[in-house]
Order: C-alpha cells, then sequence, then structure tokens
C-alpha cells in the first residue's frame, strides 16, 4: 500500500503583485499543507528562490519590475527541474501559452478557484514524486546493469582460470605420478638412486601444488593488508632462504648483493613476500628451461636510498621476447604451457601496486631477464587508506 504524500515537504514560492492575493492564496497553499514563502515582484522572487529552493513557483503572468514569463525563463535557466504554474486572467490566453513554450509546468485562471488551485498544485507535487522515483529507479537499475556486468566477467574470469587450473593440476598430477613411480621402482629394485630422484621430482611437483593454491587463494579473495615496519635485511634474508632449496634442486646459483643497511620499509611482509617469491620462482624456472648454458645463476639484490627500496631479481635464463613481456602481467597469461595458471606475476603486481610501488622489467630472449620491484620506504597514508577501504568482491 502507497503511503500518503506529505505536502509539508513541498515548498512554494507564491509571486504576485497584489498583497490582497497573496494573503488569500498563501493561507489556502498553507491549508493544504505546503509551506509557503511569498514575493511581490519577479525580482524578489528571483531572489528568494535562489535563497529558498522552493519545489514549486506559483506566479502570476502580469507584475511590475519582472513579469512571470522573464521570470519563468530565469527560473529555468538556474534550475530546470523546477516547477513553475502560472497565474494569468481570462484575456492573456496567449501569455499563458507562451509560458507554455517555456515549460511552464501548469496554469491557472483568475478569479483564483481554490479546488483548481489545490489540483494544479498535487499535480505539480505528483510530477515532482513521478520523476524522484524515476531517478531513483534508473540509479537501481544503472547499479544493477554493473553488478550484472562485474558479476558476467567474474564468471567468465572464474570459466577461464577453472580451464587454466584444471590443465596445469593435470600436468602436475601427471608429474608427481611420474615422481612415485620412480620412487616404487627404486623400492621394489632396491635402487637407492631411482628412489632418490623420484623423491626429487615429488618434492617439485608438490611445491609447485602449493604455490598454485597459494595463487589461487591469492586471486579468488582480498584480504586486508597488515601494515608493519620491517627491517629490509632480515626480509631479504627471508627471501634467499625460501627460495635456496628451490634453487639448489635446479642446480641453480644464487648471488645475493644486499646493503649493508638498508633500514626499514613499511609493507605487510607476507604479501610482499609472496610477490618476490613468485617472481624468483620464475627466474628459477626460466633457468631451469634453458638447455644451452652449463650453469646457470640468479642475482638478488637489494638497493636502498632515503625513499625508495629496490629489490632486484636477474637471472641468465631463456629469457622472453617483446610480446611476452608485454603480457606478463595479464591475468592467466603464462608462457609455461600446462605448468603456470597465469596468477603469480598478476597478483605481485596487484601487491606492488597496492604498496604504492611499481615493477620494471627487462628481457633479452637467450639471455635472460631482470626484474626491478621498487618500494617506498614509508607508505602515505592516502594509499594505505584506498587499500584498506577496498571492499571484499
Amino acid at each position: 500500500m502507497m503511503q500518503p504524500i506529505d505536502n509539508a515537504n513541498y515548498r512554494v514560492l507564491l509571486v504576485d503583485d497584489e498583497a490582497d492575493i497573496r494573503d488569500v492564496l498563501s493561507m489556502s497553499i498553507s491549508d493544504m499543507g505546503f509551506e509557503v514563502i511569498c514575493a511581490e515582484n519577479g525580482l524578489e522572487g528571483l531572489e528568494k528562490f535562489q535563497s529558498a529552493a522552493p519545489h514549486i513557483v506559483l506566479t502570476d503572468i502580469k507584475m511590475p519590475v519582472m513579469d512571470g514569463i522573464e521570470l519563468l525563463k530565469r527560473i529555468k535557466q538556474k534550475n530546470p527541474e523546477t516547477e513553475v504554474v502560472m497565474i494569468t486572467g481570462h484575456g492573456d490566453m496567449e501569455l499563458a501559452i507562451e509560458s507554455l513554450k517555456h515549460e511552464a509546468t501548469d496554469f491557472i485562471t483568475k478569479p483564483i478557484n481554490v479546488d483548481a488551485l489545490e489540483i494544479a498544485l498535487t499535480r505539480t507535487r505528483d510530477k515532482i514524486v513521478m520523476r524522484r522515483k524515476l531517478a531513483d529507479y534508473t540509479r537501481s537499475l544503472e547499479s544493477l546493469i554493473r553488478e550484472k556486468t562485474d558479476l558476467q566477467d567474474r564468471l567468465a574470469s572464474l570459466g577461464l582460470m577453472i580451464s587454466t587450473v584444471s590443465h596445469g593440476i593435470k600436468g602436475l598430477l601427471t608429474g608427481l605420478d611420474g615422481g612415485m613411480y620412480m620412487m616404487n621402482s627404486g623400492f621394489s629394485k632396491e635402487d637407492p638412486g631411482n628412489v632418490a630422484e623420484g623423491w626429487i621430482v615429488v618434492k617439485m611437483m608438490v611445491d609447485r601444488i602449493r604455490k598454485m593454491i597459494m595463487d589461487i587463494l591469492y586471486y579468488a579473495k582480498d584480504r586486508p593488508l597488515e601494515w608493519e615496519t620491517v627491517p629490509v635485511k632480515a626480509f631479504a634474508d627471508d627471501v634467499i632462504k625460501a627460495m635456496a632449496a628451490k634453487a639448489d634442486a635446479g642446480g641453480i646459483e644464487i648471488v645475493h648483493e644486499i646493503d649493508p643497511d638498508p633500514g626499514t620499509l613499511e609493507m605487510d611482509s607476507a604479501a610482499v613476500l609472496a610477490a618476490i617469491i613468485n617472481v624468483l620462482d620464475n627466474a628459477v624456472d626460466a633457468c631451469v628451461r634453458d638447455e644451452n648454458k652449463a650453469h646457470h645463476r640468479i642475482i638478488f639484490s637489494v638497493r636502498a636510498d632515503a625513499s625508495w627500496v629496490l629489490f632486484s631479481i636477474e637471472d641468465n635464463g631463456i629469457g622472453m621476447d617483446r610480446q611476452t613481456r608485454d603480457q606478463l602481467f595479464t591475468l592467466f597469461f603464462s608462457s609455461k604451457g600446462i605448468r603456470g595458471t597465469g596468477l603469480g606475476l598478476f597478483i605481485t603486481n596487484n601487491i606492488i601496486g597496492q604498496h604504492g610501488g611499481d615493477i620494471q622489467v627487462s628481457s633479452t630472449p637467450g639471455r635472460g631477464s631482470r626484474f626491478v620491484i621498487r618500494l617506498p620506504r614509508n607508505l602515505p597514508s592516502a594509499i594505505k587508506g584506498a587499500v584498506d577501504s577496498e571492499p571484499e568482491p
């Protein structure tokens, strides 16, 4: 059931140069429940329109100083949505028609019948109500369209992610089966070498599955970042420890070059650690896939100044062409075939961006790649506030 409309929420500006008519009409309009403001000519009416912002203007056409049609024109210039009802005499029909051409809402004739006045004002008020409802409906519809578009984008991304991840998992499970087969064969033949080789494969596949799951979790649900001030040297040591086992398994040398006293860095250490590990993981993979060099090396360096801390990861692996380099941070793009999900570097780029930093990449096919991650030493409060206030999907 519709709620009755309260006229008290609507302000009427009455403009007429005859005091007696103003008094009578203002009492009638007040009795109808409207708030009433009066003016004795068009110029005063325009001033009160600007200060009081009435919803409805009821104005006589013929007035000194500024007539009603000129007032109508001025009001429509300032606020086209203001509804203006004109008061005219019986002999002024041409003026009334002219006022309609200038977008007057309605007109009533003198002598004014109270019932006709109430009908005109009620109809005008209803027009305002309907316009507001239409605007609300339009905003709601636009919001629904945006939500539907976002949902479609998410579903499309989800479908692509499921397809990509399923291929990745299939490849990892195949590798895991191979490692387990080698171990079983080694046990049955009492061949320790086969067992050890199979165990290396199993550990590698488990590590890749763990990384894939962590990437999916990061992508599937944003978590609020936990800001803390972290000693850069200790953080760099954690990065090196995290990558040491994988690099050793691939026969890759890790060289670290860290400033003696790089100071502290304001960040979410777990998120940034995951981001840098993603880059190092790609560097290891680039080295493992490169069959043209006898020795592979990754240089992990940390440099700092008063404002920025730079983490550099440089490898001498297979390198990348320009097309691959340009798509590195694109969602679901991977140059690893079934071994990659296309999530890792996309997530890395998002994390570094949330910290107000950036990533620069240079690479040459056959020679290797270099990633430089730059983070501000002290995070501006505006960036922290913007990240913390982001809604969860």
